[in-house]
């Protein structure tokens, strides 16, 4: 019976936490320099921050509801795909990305 309950509670949790992310789509192209590209789409009526990695190099942005990014591009012809990570969450969770007014 404690299985059982363990299980659930398991499963209830691993299936709340995917329904919490946003949902973004993740492009990545090569363009005419062999170069490998990254953009983001997302696919929320809410206003989203994301990063954008590459080897190390982080970049933040906002997003706006149902906007793409920019195309963020590699530097060097020997990344892929598995050199990309991806990172996007609810701006109003995050105040310190939020727009300042001066």
């Amino acid at each position: 019976m404690k299985i059982k309950l363990l299980v659930c509670f398991i499963l209830l949790t691993v299936n709340t936490i995917t329904y919490a992310m946003p949902k973004v789509l993740v492009k990545h192209q090569r363009n005419a320099k062999n170069l490998i590209e990254v953009r983001v789409i997302n696919q929320t009526m809410k206003k989203l921050v994301c990063s954008v990695g590459i080897d190390g190099r982080k970049i933040y942005f906002r997003l706006g509801a149902s906007q793409p990014s920019k195309w963020y591009v590699a530097t060097d012809e020997r990344f892929n795909y598995t050199n990309v990570s991806t990172w996007c969450d609810y701006l109003s969770l995050h105040p310190k990305y939020q727009q300042k007014n001066n």
